[in-house]
């Protein structure tokens, strides 16, 4: 069969990524690359045979690629997907699916109507030791408690990345999808309630670049998660994965006190080192798995387009891969409105 044609648009880290994962697959072909920049642009030697454009829709009326691969910012993300599956592409989008929880039920509706595959950029599910997190948090019972958070102290061209991003969502939103997730996985219970607070620590955004949120589940499991961007963020503790239930607790645990993990490094972020199970049995030692051998950012990503791939080949039910990425969107984007509304919301 012959490599499915691909058109990436946007080239920054994450899509920069994403097209080198596919160059290497061997179902795919890069055809076509799309960033406003695109003529001053540098490109790999992978991705040198591939047609240039500045603009998306130029780009998909002129390829017709079979997949196109959407790593733009992300009130961008439902324009972009819903005009590629109406095009006959199927799509990658990178989280979250777009920029309010009307446009994420349009781009699902979308994929469902025309029969388009569409995956999401949940990195961690593809994971190995997340996955593995994960079912060890199912062994501890009903509730559970979640504190998690990812705060980044990022300079010069990450802090500069940041601000373009918080143009879109502030970090408690654009980080928050992917963890809020994680705990989604962790209990099958409903989330029903959501409170947050924010900060806005400087003057050169125009929005919070800090935020706390806690959600309830009904169930009786309670989640905390904790994001923030800038030069001004602290390095302790930046990185916290804990889950405690009646049997015990589960948690990553992360090396950043030798000073050998900081905020800022990407690969950190999907990093776990080591799994600690703490059992709340006295009679039952801790046991601790070491995950020193996961896989790296570029690999992660280059999972995630064979999972599509497959999806397409295999013709895989996505309907609760999709469905999990606007119940993780809801969560977030209600924390962010009860930070305006200085409310709890209810969900």
């Amino acid at each position: 069969m012959a490599a499915r044609r691909v058109l990436v648009v946007g080239l920054g880290s994450m899509g920069m990524s994403h097209a080198l994962a596919c160059a290497r697959i061997d179902g795919f072909e890069v055809a076509g690359v799309c960033e406003r920049g695109i003529a001053t642009r540098d490109l790999p030697d992978e991705l040198r045979g591939a047609a240039r454009f500045s603009d998306f829709h130029e780009a998909l009326a002129a390829l017709a690629p079979e997949v196109v691969s959407v790593n733009t910012l992300p009130d961008t993300h439902a324009e972009f997907a819903i005009a590629a599956m109406e095009a006959g592409a199927h799509v990658f989008v990178e989280k979250p699916v777009a920029d309010s929880a009307v446009n994420a039920r349009r781009v699902v509706e979308t994929a469902v109507r025309t029969g388009r595959k569409l995956v999401i950029g949940y990195i961690l599910r593809h994971h190995p030791s997340w996955i593995r997190f994960i079912e060890l948090a199912r062994t501890l019972g009903t509730p559970l408690v979640f504190r998690m958070n990812l705060n980044q102290q990022s300079t010069g061209d990450a802090w500069q990345a940041h601000k373009r991003l918080m143009r879109s969502f502030p970090p408690i939103v654009d980080c928050g999808v992917h963890y809020v997730d994680v705990m989604c996985q962790m209990t099958d219970a409903r989330p029903v309630r959501v409170h947050a607070l924010g900060a806005r620590l400087s003057d050169e955004v125009g929005r919070d670049n800090y935020g706390m949120l806690q959600v309830a589940f009904d169930d009786g499991s309670i989640g905390w998660y904790e994001a923030g961007w800038g030069p001004m963020m602290s390095e302790t503790a930046f990185f916290v994965k804990d889950v405690i239930g009646p049997r015990g607790s589960v948690s990553i645990v992360m090396a950043e006190s030798a000073g050998d993990v900081r905020s800022d490094d990407i690969g950190a972020h999907t990093r776990t080192s080591r799994i600690l199970l703490h059992h709340a049995d006295p009679g039952r030692a801790d046991e601790l798995f070491d995950m020193s051998d996961e896989p790296d950012h570029d690999a992660l990503c280059e999972r995630e387009q064979r999972f599509l791939l497959r999806a397409i080949e295999e013709d895989l039910d996505l309907s609760r891969h999709m469905q999990d990425a606007i119940a993780s969107l809801d969560i977030v984007l209600a924390a962010a409105r009860s930070i305006d509304k200085r409310e709890v919301i209810e969900l």
